[in-house]
């Protein structure tokens, strides 16, 4: 069973870097975006939760 080949694509080490550079990127743009809103939130104050008739 050990001699078998792996199913499936096998990336390479540059895929693999690659993959894993645009992972991060993905990520900090999420929180980015996590932080601008909770700023925004916390600028707008208690306002925020009132809703116009």
């Amino acid at each position: 069973m050990d001699n078998q080949k792996p199913d499936g694509i096998v990336l390479t080490e540059a895929q693999k870097r690659s993959r894993r550079s645009r992972s991060i990127a993905i990520a900090l743009a999420l929180g980015v975006l996590v932080v601008l809103f909770f700023a925004v939130t916390m600028v707008k104050g208690p306002g925020v939760l009132v809703r116009p008739m």
